[in-house]
């Protein structure tokens, strides 16, 4: 048996619009998902970094406290280049335990309204 008729059929313009029409929007969607993703990776990044500046200034106090020479009052202050985009905060606060200090030490960078920041915290004793 025969075929009748023309089974060398193409597309429609139609059809070809629509299909890019889906391959634009998926475009757009992963392009956006991209751009998210470095957005994520920069500022974890930054909390990573704050979080050991955070530690080596928690460290540099514990060193002073075993040397006798802790200054329990609230400091701040930033840091050194590179790291001059950062700041920190240290406060001290009472403990039911005479002999014993919470430290608080806080890196900022940023906007405070976005509150971009990392609390450590431990205590001391005396």
């Amino acid at each position: 048996m025969k075929a009748t008729g023309n089974s060398n059929r193409g597309f429609t313009l139609l059809e070809v619009m629509i299909a890019l029409a889906i391959v634009a929007i998926a475009m757009v969607t992963l392009l956006g998902l991209a751009n998210r993703s470095i957005t994520v990776n920069a500022r974890l990044q930054k909390i990573t970094q704050a979080t050991l500046l955070a530690q080596e200034k928690m460290n540099a106090i514990e060193v002073a406290a075993s040397q006798g020479t802790t200054d329990t009052t609230e400091q701040n202050g930033t840091f050194d280049p590179p790291f001059d985009g950062y700041r920190w905060e240290v406060a001290y606060k009472d403990t039911p335990l005479q002999s014993v200090k919470e430290v608080v030490v806080t890196v900022l960078w940023g906007d405070r309204q976005k509150n971009e920041m990392v609390d450590l915290t431990s205590f001391l004793f005396q």
